[in-house]
């Protein structure tokens, strides 16, 4: 074996690196572990805000290699929603408000005519709304002129009267893109004070619609976060008190907290004052070591062209009394050991602010400070020593009416920009109404702080330093580019309305993510240990080394999982399973080939060399094909298709290095130190002797049956009323409840059809015979919170008269009218692309479009038959949904069916060049014999893992596993019948030298 020593070398680091990152995962259970034991008592009841309180205060500790608990929170292989439980939301920003905003409202009959229109569009396009509009707008005013519309004050600058439509479009694009940053940055930050475990927001890319997925683990209150996630973005301008101001009242509530903690009746458990986390707590500024964001200047210009510099003043704490200096002194000071000076004013460890939340909320503490004087922290933790975060503490004033001075719609646009100096600042420019507001709001307050507000958290508080006319103003500071335009981009929220609604949504309990949790592992198990016998069973020695380098593989798909910070989830655990069976084809391959080698003579030495050569480029061509179908799964699926992808792809990739390389190691040690090596049993010898088969007789009747029941099929769905689509595929709400005991599924419906009307409802049994599976389309196309909650509310009201039998929401999900029509045109789309991409692919690779034709023909075949026996199985009362789980099946059958194909296609060429007098029908059938053990083994192992799957992976991925049942029976006899013959009928016998001289003969 050539670069033996790299491969060892390589295989090792590849175990340090997985080892290595999976014990991140080890010390947090160990972590979860000393938690749930501290926070237990005698009785062995849990306490879980003890529990909590541990983890917070180790949350900033080194517990592992110097890492603190966050940093190994962050590294460890985390589970998805589905196994822990929690919230996924895909909201959609709203482009037809923001244009609305950005024309004034205009009443124009046609530019409204063309937002209706492109929203009819929207729905069977991937085309921006942008364009669409601009589309519909010359479909309605071919003549007309979009300025006119959006030459408004709003957009001076910008758009003026002689702007093109183009131009036009060009700059409403821009603001839309802006206006999704703009949410994306205000959603990501609203996320981040839920106080969730390991939230995940991102934009999903490729999408027109502007669409941010989030998921939120063990949220336990699903209305607080619609509600929360759909708001809008609320841009105010604070005044703000001044330390010398607010000073005697702290003076007050720290005799007030002191006196309640001599009674017992204040229990201040705080990070600074029992970890030392502060070095001390008043005037020590070289606490905070990143100061940015709040160490900024307000400048005055009177104009937009001329910046005086002179204006521009950095906030400084140090010429302004500490509210903290007279407190600090007092070694009992309550105050001191909550709060801490810090560049920009009063701050406090983070891990400290829901106790200080719980104390300024209290109606005597209340009581103590004036009635316009509300208190607000900063958005942007400041990292201290020993990695603790700090964040600001600002007393705000509030006026009479107690609403802000001013609000963002006062803001007219607001850009990152460079000052005269070359230091980044923001540039801000207001409306005219804006612009009088603020110059009296700078003018009273020259030598104070404004504070600039999002959602009640404070983003910065410039000094002003004298009045600011014009609607002109800069604020600079010592911050980056990206921060720059970060707080340009929270000074336009407020411009323009950019609502978010929900148009996907899953809500999943945690004891179904514990129940799936076992699931997961009984199959996983369970599949594990059928391969591992019947690989022993079959290939004696070698089967046990191909099932060393099974678990090898598992152990580095969970490591590199790990590695790239991916979540573990169901469909990922499906994944794990199908790929056990997967990675068996090559073991399975190269095994085979051996024996083929054996039987001619060769010593071992050369037996272990050809069988592993012979069959490398064929396994390379399997696996890559295989990988495009994950990688386009990938690409274009979302949420647990997406988990499955990433599984497989990673899976593939571990099960070819361990396949190819590592099971090659073993071979060769075990043979060097034994002499021999046996990789076969009595089982291997009698099975598969003497096969002879003629495919080529049965084309036709193959041909036949196959067209027969896919007919058959469609008909079935024809008479069905259509495809059973899940919800992401035709848009609605479904629900799982569990009640107290087993209920009539046809009893339920009747008793919710009043509730939801005559929109389609369906009720089946889910899992357990009293879980109930609830599907309806009442409400389908209005996405609002407001239809959720009508709905819910007449889910509830249809399952009232089972309130004796308790039943319990355990899950929910959602898909908007508008995003089903995208995951369809997705699905088809992935489809379609997998099959062009596997037939270029072969034609590169065996160099003939015949080949190609033939694979994907078998591959469509596939596809189809698994449609239609689902639609057979439907008409006789067997129903399983056809969604985004059932596409990937569809999918990693087109994968597993074509790696199949591909190994008897490589058998035929190979025999064609080593025959090349013979037709290509004299060599198919030798072919397929010298394969077909290999295919029947490969095939039989993944139809017993996937059967395994069926049985014990939950309902689910029942209807998963089932495609995968049936793709792995057609798919087998598809590579046979199917994809071989075609290529047989299409091939041109007349270019052979054999056919040449029988139509000589036949001519003679």
């Amino acid at each position: 074996m050539r670069n033996k020593t790299l491969i060892i070398v390589l295989t090792v680091i590849v175990s340090a690196l997985c080892l290595y990152y999976l014990s991140f995962s080890l010390v947090s259970r160990n972590v979860q572990k000393d938690a749930e034991a501290y926070a237990t008592d005698a009785q062995g009841n849990v306490d879980l805000t003890k529990q909590q309180a541990y983890l917070d205060s180790v949350w900033k500790e080194p517990v592992y290699m110097g890492y603190t608990y966050q940093e190994v929170k962050e590294n460890e292989l985390s589970l998805g929603l589905d196994l822990r439980g929690g919230m996924h939301v895909v909201l959609e920003v709203s482009p037809v408000e923001i244009i609305k905003s950005m024309s004034g409202n205009s009443k124009d009959p046609n530019f409204l005519k063309a937002l209706e229109r492109a929203q009819e569009l929207q729905k069977n396009s991937q085309a921006s709304f942008t364009t669409l509009f601009g589309e519909a707008y010359r479909e309605i005013s071919p003549e007309g002129r979009l300025s006119r519309i959006f030459s408004n004050t709003a957009n001076r600058g910008k758009i003026s009267y002689e702007s093109s439509n183009q131009e036009v479009l060009d700059i409403i694009d821009q603001e839309v893109e802006d206006a999704i940053d703009r949410s994306f940055n205000i959603l990501r930050t609203r996320i981040d004070k839920f106080g969730v475990n390991q939230p995940n927001i991102q934009r999903l890319k490729g999408t027109a619609s502007g669409r941010i997925q989030i998921e939120l683990p063990g949220v336990d209150n699903p209305d607080r976060v619609r509600k929360l996630l759909q708001g809008m973005a609320n841009l105010e301008f604070w005044e703000v008190w001044s330390p010398q101001e607010f000073s005697p009242y702290f003076m007050q509530l720290n005799e007030y907290l002191a006196q309640q903690e001599k009674a017992g009746k204040l229990n201040l458990n705080t990070a600074s004052s029992n970890e030392d986390a502060l070095t001390q707590a008043a005037g020590n500024q070289a606490v905070v070591t990143d100061a940015t964001d709040d160490v900024l200047a307000a400048a005055a210009a009177s104009d937009s062209s001329a910046i005086d510099s002179t204006a521009i003043a950095q906030a400084d704490t140090a010429t302004n009394p500490s509210t903290l200096d007279s407190l600090a002194a007092n070694q009992s000071s309550v105050l001191a050991r909550l709060f801490t000076q810090m560049p920009g004013g009063l701050g406090a460890n983070v891990r400290d602010t829901a106790k200080i939340n719980e104390i300024f909320n209290r109606p005597e503490v209340r009581s103590i400070f004036p009635p316009n004087m509300r208190f607000l922290w900063g958005v942007k933790p400041l990292v201290g020593d020993n990695r603790q975060e700090f964040v600001e503490f600002y007393a705000i004033k509030k006026g009479r009416d107690g609403k802000a001075p001013m609000t963002g719609d006062a803001v007219n646009d607001a850009r990152g920009d460079f000052g005269q100096n070359g230091q980044p600042e923001v540039s801000m420019s207001m409306n005219p109404t804006g612009a009088k507001k603020w110059a009296r709001l700078t003018e009273e307050n020259v030598g104070r702080q404004i504070a600039i507000v999002l959602d009640n958290y404070v983003y910065s508080a410039p000094n002003v330093n004298e009045a600011i006319t014009g609607g002109q103003s800069s604020i600079s500071g010592n911050f980056t580019i990206e921060e720059a335009q970060d707080l340009a981009n929270i000074l336009k929220a407020g411009k323009m309305p950019a609502p978010t609604r929900i148009v996907e949504e899953a809500v999943v309990g945690p004891s179904l993510g514990q129940e799936a949790i076992n699931q997961g592992l009984i199959s996983t198990l369970a599949g594990l240990v059928l391969v591992v016998i019947f690989m022993i069973a079959y290939y004696s020695r070698g089967g046990f080394i191909a099932d060393l380098a099974l678990l090898f593989n598992v152990f580095f798909i969970l490591g590199v999982l790990a590695q790239f910070g991916a979540s573990l989830t169901l469909p990922g655990i499906a994944g794990i399973v199908l790929t056990l069976g997967m990675a068996v084809d090559a073991n399975v391959l190269i095994f085979e080939r051996m024996r083929e080698e054996a039987r001619n003579g060769l010593s071992m030495r050369e037996i272990i060399n050809k069988g592993y050569d012979k069959t490398f480029m064929t396994i390379l061509d399997a696996n890559v094909t295989t990988f495009l179908v994950g990688f386009i799964l990938y690409f274009f699926g979302s949420g647990p298709v997406k988990g499955f992808a990433i599984t497989l792809m990673i899976g593939i990739a571990t099960s070819f290095f361990t396949s190819i390389f590592i099971t090659r190691l073993f071979v060769e040690g075990t043979f060097k130190k034994g002499g021999k090596l046996s990789f076969s049993t009595s089982l291997a010898d009698k099975m598969f002797r003497n096969i002879k088969f003629d495919v080529m007789k049965y084309r036709k009747a193959a041909y036949a049956f196959s067209l027969s029941v896919i007919v058959f099929g469609f008909v079935a769905m024809f008479i069905n009323g259509g495809p059973n689509l899940g919800v992401d595929f035709r848009g609605g709400r479904s629900y799982v409840v569990e009640f107290s005991e087993s209920v009539s599924a046809s009893e339920v419906r009747s008793s919710l059809i009043d509730d939801f009307g005559n929109e389609g409802t369906e009720v089946k049994t889910y899992d357990a015979p009293n879980r109930l599976k609830i599907i309806t389309s009442y409400l389908a196309d209005d996405e609002s919170t407001q239809a959720d909650e009508q709905v819910r509310t007449a889910l509830l009201g249809g399952l009232e008269q089972y309130s004796n039998l308790n039943p319990e929401v355990l899950s929910s999900s959602k898909v908007g009218a508008t995003m089903a029509d995208d995951i369809q045109q997705t699905a088809l789309v992935a489809i379609l692309l997998a099959l062009v991409g596997i037939f270029v692919y072969v034609m590169i690779r065996f160099a003939k479009w015949q080949f190609s034709l033939g694979g994907v023909v078998a591959l469509l075949h596939d596809a189809l038959m698994i449609i239609a026996v689902f639609s057979i199985l439907d008409l006789i009362g067997i129903s399983y949904e056809m969604d985004q789980v059932f596409i990937a099946a569809v999918l990693t059958i087109i994968g597993f069916s074509i790696n199949d194909t591909v190994v008897i296609f490589d058998r035929i060429r190979e025999y064609m060049r080593n025959n090349p007098r013979q037709s290509i029908r004299d060599v198919v059938n030798p072919a397929l014999v010298s394969t077909f053990s290999r295919t029947i083994i490969t095939s039989l192992t993944l139809f017993l893992v996937v059967v395994i799957l069926f049985i014990f992976g939950g309902e689910v991925l029942r209807g998963f596993s089932l495609a995968m049942i049936i793709g792995v029976a057609f798919g087998t006899y598809s590579s046979l019948f199917i994809a071989a013959p075609i290529v047989v009928d299409t091939v041109k016998e007349e270019n052979t030298p054999v056919a040449s001289a029988k139509v000589a003969q036949q001519a003679r």
